[in-house]
């Protein structure tokens, strides 16, 4: 299964069990090396750049993303 797909299925589950999944995938993440975690955020940002360079009307401004996030969580 390729990685849109997981996502896909991963979001379709209950708010516990994601909230679970991000947990232990979160967890995860505290195994990896410095090197390892700086790699794969770099990676992270590389694709969120070319994902916004190839439809830079899917952005969003950062005021709308910063209150729907604050609403989420108050």
């Amino acid at each position: 299964m390729k990685l849109p797909e997981l996502e896909t299925e991963a979001l379709k589950l209950p708010v516990a069990d994601r909230a679970r999944l991000a947990e232990t995938l979160l967890e995860s993440l505290d195994a990896l090396s410095e090197e390892e975690n700086r790699r794969l955020w770099i990676d992270e940002a590389r694709r969120r750049d070319a994902d916004l360079d190839a439809d830079p009307a899917g952005g969003r401004p950062a005021e709308d993303v910063f209150r729907d996030a604050r609403a989420r969580i108050g």
